[in-house]
């Protein structure tokens, strides 16, 4: 049976009945009648040849509570995108695809560009960004839900669960974040227990509660991929483009979200999806460009919170984080032991090890360029430059899929 806690600074809504998805879904299709819902999918075409996807749109050919599915395609050429037509043909919903690498597409950024507005590089961040503004194209969705496309572990639970915060009128959330357990015969997740919540600790420590390191704190799992909210946040925040998306995303909801109107979810027993190789000496890949990004990520929102960053605090951050990280293996180690599970105590500390560089990398990077890559700009101040902007991207969409 799941735990009842509550964190400090959101509500926690945990999966405390596990037979009741039928009463969810039946609610969901009632909810959205008002509450229309949309669900992004940003993939890459990779995505397409694995098994994980698949079994994805099979659970979701029975979903019936959704308005739209947006799918962002990445890395296809145009043989590549009329195989992802046919490929997500089996949905029943109404759904598009954005050809991210498509002249239609590619033209618009571009044109973004000329009128000096940066939208970063192909990734994640840029994908769910163009999908929120199809979405404020078409007028005619009220949520937004977001998951991965390679969850090995995915069922409609996930979704009813993602979705229902935010669409039940009785609860009115803005924004909800998932979370899950990441274990098999091992401990998985080694970037949210090793990484993401001692350093936010150690920051707690050196400078102080401040009510975004609590609100950071208290979230399960930061770095979860599945999120929902409401469409009208789209347009007022602005996103990273890289590794720093969810902290980032979480910052920018922190600004303009009221505590009261954040949650969490509990979203399965287990997760598991594709798993990052730690490349501690590759600083372009991996777990170390993933460490170093959250970090410039965090450096740069705290910065704008007041916190004077210098040699001597991140020095005191690496000697703190590396402290607290270590005795936080030694407590995994402890709960693998009493479950029976596998537990590799020097793979951990290798880590460890592999994310004090990504605060190095990330410290240097900062005290030379504090503003770093900038955010993608929020749509509100992208219809400003280009007013019809969201006209010509919903007939680029349009034109790629007919």
């Amino acid at each position: 049976m799941g735990d009842f806690h509550q964190s400090e600074a959101i509500s926690t809504l945990h999966n405390l009945n596990k037979n009741n998805l039928s009463q969810l879904e039946e609610e969901l299709n009632e909810f959205s009648q008002t509450r229309p819902i949309a669900l992004v999918l940003p993939c890459l075409y990779s995505e397409l040849e694995r098994q994980a996807l698949r079994d994805i749109l099979d659970k979701l050919k029975d979903v019936t509570y959704l308005n739209e599915i947006v799918i962002t395609l990445g890395r296809a050429d145009e043989e590549k995108f009329k195989h992802a037509q046919e490929y997500f043909s089996i949905l029943p919903q109404n759904y598009k695809i954005i050809w991210d690498d498509g002249e239609n597409i590619t033209s618009l950024f571009n044109l973004l560009k000329e009128n000096g507005l940066y939208v970063g590089d192909p990734g994640k961040g840029r994908a769910a960004w163009i999908a929120y503004g199809y979405i404020l194209a078409k007028d005619s969705s009220e949520v937004i839900a977001l998951h991965d496309c390679d969850v090995l572990t995915y069922d409609r639970a996930l979704l009813a669960r993602l979705c229902y915060p935010l669409v039940n009128p009785n609860m009115d959330y803005e924004f909800c974040k998932g979370y899950y357990p990441r274990v098999t015969d091992r401990l998985y997740g080694r970037v949210t227990r090793l990484f993401i919540t001692p350093i936010i600790r150690a920051l707690i420590q050196i400078v102080g509660h401040l009510p975004f390191l609590v609100y950071l704190d208290s979230f399960r799992y930061p770095l979860a991929g599945e999120f929902s909210m409401k469409t009208e946040l789209v347009r007022i925040n602005r996103i990273p483009s890289d590794w720093g998306l969810e902290v980032g995303s979480l910052a920018e909801v922190f600004r303009n979200v009221a505590s009261k109107r954040i949650c969490q979810v509990d979203l399965a027993d287990n997760y598991d999806h594709k798993h990052q190789d730690v490349s501690a000496h590759d600083p372009t890949g991996g777990l170390l460009k993933m460490c170093a990004d959250i970090s410039k990520s965090l450096f740069r929102t705290l910065s704008s919170e007041g916190v004077i960053f210098s040699d001597s605090l991140f020095n005191t951050l690496i000697v703190s984080y590396l402290r607290i990280a270590n005795d936080t293996i030694k407590m995994y180690d402890d709960d693998a032991a009493i479950n029976g599970l596998f537990f590799d105590r020097h793979a951990e500390g290798l880590a460890v090890e592999t994310f004090v560089q990504g605060i190095r990398i990330a410290s240097r990077s900062f005290l030379e360029d504090p503003l770093g890559a900038q955010l993608i700009p929020n749509w509100s101040r992208v219809t400003s430059a280009i007013p019809d902007i969201l006209d010509q991207l919903e007939q680029a969409v349009e034109d790629d899929n007919a």
